[in-house]
């Protein structure tokens, strides 16, 4: 094995952040892709000193022509290092990002549930870390969008998400690759521009790069570094405010909510209890102008009311009280 820096650097951040533990079994998402690839055989360099059990899933969407194929190598390479081997394959070719996205992630932890692996581990890096910020600011977002792709996160019971890469940025998994000779999977979907993520890595981080600030992918993960941290405090706040103030009912829809000890709290935790609100009784997810219409009634003056939810639920002033009625 060659030990090289960025297996200390992996190996010290595994320790350091808790990601693992040892004799844990973790289930390698390997698209065949670079950063999957430099994931993999990291994990099985480091295996020795941590007793892990290692398996690779790889999930076929079946919207490319050669997705066969790419499965074939995957398994082919899982073989060569004597790893279990999962294939998932889509039953309808899934058609857009954020449904792949959904169907992979509900793929993987099928897998990990049957075969009782305790991580699900990806190859998401500083550079994934940038683009998913950048992605969610230009959409319209708060802290919480920017700070998409934390390093751990719960998926299913006794099942997690993990990322271990994502202080490591593109360009070195990349050489990583390129140095240690793995048999790196072309996917020709990551060039087609027509996809928004794409345009991104191609177009507007290379501009950043050369007009701004050649380090950019790695200030911007930083940013949504430090985010992660405030977001989850703000969060704890918020979640301990939300049951002082609001009176749930059996529906999803709230039976009210104290206005007034709403009025002396900073407007960040007013707009976060307000979305823990909206996130529980609309079929979809509440945007800042579903929130503000709530915000408004903390201060309105009796029996306001606002005009129709999505689902239609109707939110009004009366006393002390934000009633809801639908």
């Amino acid at each position: 094995m060659q030990w090289t820096p960025l297996h200390a650097k992996i190996h010290q951040t595994i320790r350091t952040r808790h990601l693992f533990e040892k004799n844990h079994r973790l289930l390698i998402a390997v698209s065949g892709g670079q950063d999957s690839l430099c994931l993999s055989k990291l994990l099985l360099d480091l295996q020795a000193k941590w007793d892990w059990d290692l398996g690779i899933a790889h999930c076929d969407h079946r919207w490319r022509a050669d997705s066969q194929a790419n499965a074939k190598h995957v398994e082919n390479l899982a073989q060569s290092w004597n790893v279990s081997f999962y294939l998932t394959i889509a039953e309808q070719p899934v058609k857009t990002e954020a449904a792949a996205r959904h169907w992979r992630y509900q793929a993987l932890t099928a897998i990990a549930q049957e075969h009782k692996y305790n991580c699900i581990v990806t190859g998401h890096t500083a550079s994934d870390r940038a683009e998913t910020l950048l992605y969610n600011l230009i959409r319209g977002t708060g802290a919480d969008g920017m700070q998409a792709l934390t390093w751990q996160r719960p998926l299913a019971d006794h099942i997690w998400l993990v990322r271990p890469l994502l202080e490591t940025t593109r360009s070195t998994t990349g050489q990583f690759c390129q140095d240690l000779q793995l048999p790196i999977w072309l996917d020709i979907t990551n060039q087609d521009v027509k996809y928004s993520r794409n345009r991104i890595r191609q177009q507007l981080l290379p501009y950043l790069q050369d007009n701004f600030n050649p380090q950019v992918e790695s200030v911007l993960a930083q940013t949504a570094e430090l985010l992660q941290a405030e977001v989850e405090y703000l969060q704890q706040i918020s979640e301990q405010l939300y049951r002082k103030v609001v009176v749930e009912s059996p529906s999803q829809i709230p039976e009210k909510i104290h206005r007034r000890q709403l009025q002396t709290i900073p407007i960040a935790l007013q707009r976060r209890v307000m979305r823990q609100v909206l996130q529980k009784m609309l079929p979809c997810a509440p945007n800042f102008e579903h929130i503000e219409k709530l915000i408004a009634l903390i201060t309105a003056p009796n029996k306001t009311q606002t005009d129709p939810f999505p689902g239609n639920a109707i939110a009004y002033t009366q006393g002390d009280w934000i009633y809801f009625v639908t």
